[in-house]
């Protein structure tokens, strides 16, 4: 099976966010398990130099583009055992940053057509081709209208992952012929609500639709969830499923990581992990005591991420339990102001660094007891399969992939603390059933040991794209 993997970033070239996560890790997993994975993106400018250095260049073509056709080159690099494809266009991809400008519908259209019109100079065919976000939706849009019937193209499935459906690449009506090179009669394949929507036309052509959760497949057939397109996915429900992201289990490993304090496995974590409290409280100017929780935060500062809910309680969580904080994010002033005067009132219980430093954040993950997210929604979220990894009890609100990946520690089995409904209260109700799980010292070692040992690898994830893929094969 030869699966061509679509994606506008991907670490360890470019990344922005947990669409790069995945695409760096899920190609490396289904070659483990024999599957012919390759990767496609864009040749951007800001790539580091090291790895443009390794890049081998293989042709050059031009790409319809409407009614023009644009240079197209052809990079080839290996990276841990997967072949990447880049394509280069200067004039699209010379910039800095990955998205936001002007004409990113026409650079993503470019991108998504000029990764049909390599195949014919790979020397590889693939069975699948797995597009991933509205940047390459166009992909099986131009495959069903334009290259299905070429000689060449013949019998290869389409798959289209949602990653977050907020964004759809919605633009003007008038981009259609002159930019995306539509005609009138596949028009209404991405005409949607008045406008043109690429996530709408990944929906309507692939063959299969995913997304990264089965609960977030779900939930964005309900209107509160899915930013205007519950209707389509409804009548398209019969291809759409859900599969829970994985992490790196490699890079993400306390027995090896090097940006802690002291190393440590579920077998002998109790000194390492206390360690690392002490080492995290010191570094951030925090009263330093073994004998209160510590509970981490590491995120974007956004209303949706939870943070409407913790500016409501989370003082009153200081004033009602001996509890420490410790948050690194940034994002919306009124959380960062809020946290800032937090630490200005409580500075031996809250802890703040605004920005994002990844040293800090597996600092955290390694060095405090619980770990809080609670998201109004949530597609995969990443953060609190890291938490586990570290020993860190996450404290959720049970949607999308929090939901699937975290259970409540309250029926004897779980690895966390969950809450249903998206209120402050609700919240803070969880924080408190983990302050006193944290203070009976006894089952808190059982619930560390537990959350060591969950299994958030990639393996399962790859294994059931696997079974997706295959079924999709013999349709």
């Amino acid at each position: 099976m030869k699966v061509l993997y679509v994606a506008s970033e991907a670490l360890p070239f470019m990344a922005s966010g947990g669409l790069g996560d995945v695409a760096g890790s899920l190609p490396v997993a289904l070659r483990k398990r024999l599957i012919g994975c390759r990767v496609v993106m864009p040749l951007y400018d800001s790539i580091k130099q090291e790895y443009k250095d390794k890049m081998k260049f293989l042709t050059s073509i031009s790409v319809p583009v409407s009614w023009r056709r644009q240079y197209c080159g052809i990079f080839e690099a290996k990276h841990n055992g997967v072949i990447y494809y880049f394509l280069d266009n200067q004039y699209y991809f010379k910039r800095d940053g990955i998205y936001g400008h002007y004409d990113d519908a026409e650079r993503f259209a470019f991108f998504s057509r000029a990764v049909l019109e390599i195949i014919p100079h790979l020397d590889w065919k693939p069975d699948i081709i797995h597009c991933n976000d509205w940047q390459s939706a166009l992909t099986p849009l131009y495959y069903s209208c334009y290259y299905a019937t070429q000689p060449g193209f013949e019998n290869i499935k389409t798959v289209f992952t949602i990653h977050n459906i907020q964004y759809q690449g919605k633009y003007g009506n008038e981009l259609l012929g002159d930019v995306l090179g539509i005609g009138e009669e596949n028009a209404n394949l991405i005409q949607y609500d008045g406008l043109v929507n690429f996530m709408k036309a990944g929906i309507e052509c692939a063959n299969q639709v995913t997304t990264v959760s089965p609960t977030y497949a779900k939930e964005i057939l309900d209107p509160w969830f899915s930013h205007g397109l519950d209707p389509i996915l409804n009548q398209r429900s019969w291809k759409l499923c859900g599969i829970l992201n994985g992490i790196d289990t490699d890079n993400y490993n306390p027995e090896t990581d090097k940006n802690i304090a002291a190393n440590y496995n579920a077998e002998n974590f109790e000194k390492a992990k206390a360690k690392n409290k002490k080492a995290l409280q010191e570094h951030m100017g925090m009263a330093v005591r073994s004998d209160v929780p510590l509970i981490g935060i590491v995120s974007r500062l956004a209303g949706h991420k939870g943070f409407d809910l913790m500016k409501e309680v989370l003082e009153k969580s200081l004033w009602e339990r001996d509890v420490q904080y410790v948050v690194l994010g940034s994002g919306e002033w009124q959380y960062e102001s809020f946290f800032r005067e937090l630490h200005d009132k409580y500075p031996d219980k809250v802890g703040i660094c605004i920005g994002f430093v990844p040293e800090l954040a597996r600092k955290i993950y390694a060095g405090a007891d619980l770990f809080l997210m609670p998201s109004k929604s949530e597609p995969c979220g990443l953060s609190q399969m890291v938490a586990l990894r570290y020993g860190t009890l996450p404290i959720v609100r049970e949607t999308g992939g929090l939901k699937d990946s975290i259970t409540d520690s309250g029926d004897g089995e779980g690895n966390g603390f969950t809450f249903k409904s998206y209120d402050a209260y609700d919240m803070l109700g969880a924080i408190y059933r983990g302050i006193d799980a944290y203070n009976n010292k006894d089952g808190w070692k059982i619930l560390v040991k537990r959350a060591l040992e969950c299994d958030m690898s990639w393996g399962k994830s790859a294994n059931e794209y696997i079974k997706m893929y295959k079924a999709l094969l013999k349709k």
